[in-house]
């Protein structure tokens, strides 16, 4: 057994999202103590749910899909513990002069608790502290974030590029909630302003009067500055695209992403090198030779970034 990466020294977790998480949680298991950094307050990443007026919104990915057979396994334990139910296969579609019309396609599901609630569970007992890095720590050591983070940190081969993107939730009075174009959510076609609006009540499944809508990765990139000056057209888009008047609007909270979507991916799960006598992992959403970036390919990422690890200080 090598005497330099043996299962009890420890690895460093640099990001606290599905993929860090993941595999921290892996690693722990089999053994080997972790610690875990984040530049973020709160664990999930882009998994965020801060509570807003009251309650969680979810104001990052908009819900999560199941195709990975592993990943389907823990999403079984999740639904049957209350954190994770079926939301919907069925989306509107909303498009400039022409009528709202549906698409279907694999089932989302959405959680009670808003989404980081699964990161927190896929961590249990793990802490992370807050600490913002301009260099690798000591030690062997695992990158979970979006590559134009990581390469701060070290060098990315190929790095995939990523869309920013700003969510703007925005509260209704409830008694306007009638004769909407969809239920749900909806993909916006050709909007300058908006891509995506989901109505959180459904997701959540308390019915509130909250929507959370995408904005184009133009507009956001012109506002990455100060996000809040988006919150206006928005708005606008908004009402008009739900047909409610600006006037029931209560209240609005616009977050930046200013790595949301990957644009492309890498042709493996995850990377694995040594550099100057210790290891260093990429994991993230963006490592997903089969499919779209999604959060079970985050979750695939680090898991097997965690059991790659493991067998080569197990060797």
């Amino acid at each position: 057994m090598s005497t330099e990466h043996t299962l009890g020294t420890p690895v460093t977790v640099v990001g606290a999202g599905m993929a860090g998480a993941a595999c921290a949680a892996a690693l722990v298991v089999a053994g080997v103590p972790v610690r875990v950094l984040d530049r973020g307050r709160a664990p999930g990443g882009r998994m965020a749910s801060p509570e807003l007026h009251g309650r969680r919104v979810d104001v990052g990915a908009g819900y999560f899909t199941v195709r990975d057979n592993g990943f389907e396994a823990v999403v079984g334990e999740w639904r049957d513990r209350g954190l994770a139910r079926e939301w919907t296969d069925t989306f509107g579609v909303l498009a400039a002069d022409d009528q709202p019309s549906t698409s279907t396609g694999p089932m989302r599901w959405a959680t009670p608790g808003g989404l980081r609630s699964l990161v927190r569970d896929v961590l249990g007992d793990i802490e992370v502290t807050t600490a913002d890095l301009d260099a690798l720590p000591d030690g062997d050591v695992v990158i979970a974030m979006p590559d134009p983070q990581a390469a701060r940190l070290t060098e990315i081969a190929e790095p995939v590029g990523y869309d920013p993107v700003i969510a703007v939730a925005v509260g209704f009075e409830p008694e306007s909630m009638r004769d909407l174009p969809f239920t749900h959510a909806a993909f916006v076609n050709d909007h300058p302003s908006v891509s995506f609006i989901a109505d959180d009540g459904s997701r959540r499944g308390d019915g509130a009067a909250v929507f959370v809508a995408h904005t184009t990765p133009d507009l956001a990139a012109a506002h990455l500055d100060d996000p809040t000056e988006v919150i206006g057209e928005v708005e606008d888009a908004v009402t008009e695209l739900l047909g409610i008047g600006r006037s029931a609007i209560e209240w609005t909270h616009a977050h930046r992403w200013t790595f949301a979507k990957p644009t492309g991916a890498h042709d493996a799960t995850h990377s694995l090198q040594q550099i100057d006598g210790r290891l260093v992992g990429l994991a993230g959403d963006q490592w997903c030779p089969e499919g779209s970036p999604r959060v079970e390919s985050a979750w695939r990422s680090g898991a097997d970034l965690a059991a790659a690890i493991i067998a080569r200080r197990d060797a």
